[in-house]
């Protein structure tokens, strides 16, 4: 059973910096491309950042390339997402999701529909 679970959400104010973490057991961490989305409340989940199974490849939703970092440490089995400087609108939940390299077709990593593994979310809070 491949599990996903997040950690490192938390209540900031604004301009402070979080780093997430995604720790993936019962897969094959690196047959799996690795994407952060984030939902705010009432609106729909939105793309955040993708990092390809080597940890080279990585592309980020247009707005937050300046502030986020995704990357990857497959020793450990584990994705993080870096924020900086962090701002009200940053504020969601935020998911870590796995898709199987080379299966979500171009551009698909921006969907979440094509991811196959979830985690449960960690909120993230950001006072102004």
């Amino acid at each position: 059973q491949a599990t996903l679970v997040e950690s490192g959400g938390g209540l900031v104010q604004a301009g402070a910096s979080l780093r997430l973490s995604c720790a993936a057991s019962g897969l094959t961490f690196t047959l799996y491309t690795v994407g952060w989305f984030r939902q705010a409340p009432g609106q729909e989940r939105e793309f955040v950042a993708r990092v390809d199974w080597s940890g080279l490849n990585k592309y980020y939703a247009d707005s937050l390339e300046d502030r986020f970092t995704i990357s990857r440490d497959n020793s450990k089995n584990t994705a993080y997402l870096q924020m900086n400087n962090l701002k009200p609108e940053d504020t969601a939940v935020y998911y870590c999701a796995a898709v199987l390299r080379g299966s979500e077709g171009l551009g698909g990593w921006r969907i979440p529909e094509k991811y196959r593994y979830w985690g449960q979310g960690t909120q993230v809070t950001v006072s102004s």
